[in-house]
């Protein structure tokens, strides 16, 4: 059995069907089925369970799945460690992002590929839980999030590097025609509030609703979104105001909106860059953390 045996294996597994793996590998389908028999003849087991043109994967076809993914990723991953000993920074560099954090990436971005101008990007933005599953399957290197990452892996998973506290505002329609720049947390007790809540990712929700509650009141929420875009569109057409992190509204200058800070509150959100702690990182993962590590806040490598 050789590595590239277990990718025509994979491709089979993925299709269900030999003629169109054969395609996806261009190759032609007999050699595939060879392969194929070959790979079962010498593991002296059944991988398939054959039905018309249709095949399906035995217990033992899935557990060699399972472990063929890992490794070939290690595989890669020890060929492009290797290959890197001796080359200056290029390929992808695969990030991804809570859109509240988006507005931090640009400037680094910038920045990075002044000095590294080979390096290609690919930005994925998405809440929590698919993040942590990219960063799993290993489709983005590092995540830059809100604190706590609030995936469905243990914490222990993950290497943080702490940035910056972030206070929080409060966005209101500017056809409100608030006469200040400035409120006190009791004063929102009587306006409409949006909150930004999904089914995986509540707690900058609930650590509004706490401050909320410490103040003696309930905060008034007439709907939760999703996602900061459609709470944005809610704020414009009038339906409410909504309490988010300061940077989140770097990324909305809209005429529409005005920003209010809150004067009598300690709340902050905590933002951070993450990644894996027991995986390869590319020269490019390792010198984009470094930017944030130059301008922090003043923190010891952890590549070192």
């Amino acid at each position: 059995m050789d590595i590239r045996q277990l990718r025509y294996f994979l491709a089979i597994a993925k299709e269900e069907n030999i003629t169109r793996a054969a395609k996806n590998l261009n190759m032609e389908q007999p050699p595939l089925s060879r392969q194929l028999k070959l790979l079962e003849e010498e593991l002296g087991i059944i991988l398939f369970e054959r039905s018309g043109k249709k095949i399906r994967l035995t217990q033992a076809g899935l557990i060699l799945q399972e472990r063929a993914k890992n490794l070939l990723h290690q595989f890669n991953e020890t060929m492009t460690e290797i290959k890197e000993i001796d080359q200056g920074l290029q390929g992808t560099l695969s990030i991804g992002s809570v859109f509240s954090c988006v507005s931090l990436l640009p400037p680094k971005i910038k920045k990075f590929h002044e000095r590294y101008p080979r390096v290609l990007f690919k930005l994925l933005e998405g809440d929590h839980v698919p993040l942590g599953e990219y960063l799993e399957k290993r489709t983005v290197e590092l995540v830059i999030t809100r604190l706590p990452f609030e995936s469905n892996y243990p914490a222990e998973k993950y290497t943080v590097l702490p940035l910056h506290s972030d206070p929080f505002v409060i966005a209101i329609p500017q056809k409100w025609d608030f006469p200040q720049s400035f409120l006190r947390l009791e004063d929102i007790s009587n306006i409409p509030l949006l909150a930004l809540k999904s089914d995986t990712t509540v707690r900058l929700n609930q650590k509004v609703v706490n401050e909320c509650r410490r103040f003696g009141f309930e905060p008034n929420i007439v709907c939760e979104c999703s996602s900061v875009a459609i709470s944005i569109a809610l704020v414009i057409a009038g339906i409410g105001a909504i309490i988010l992190p300061k940077s989140v509204m770097s990324s909305f200058p809209i005429a529409e909106i005005k920003i209010l800070d809150i004067l009598d509150t300690p709340m902050q959100s905590e933002v951070g860059v993450i990644w894996l702690k027991d995986s390869y990182h590319s020269k490019s993962a390792r010198s984009f953390i470094a930017l944030f590590e130059e301008e922090t806040y003043d923190v010891k490598n952890p590549f070192d």
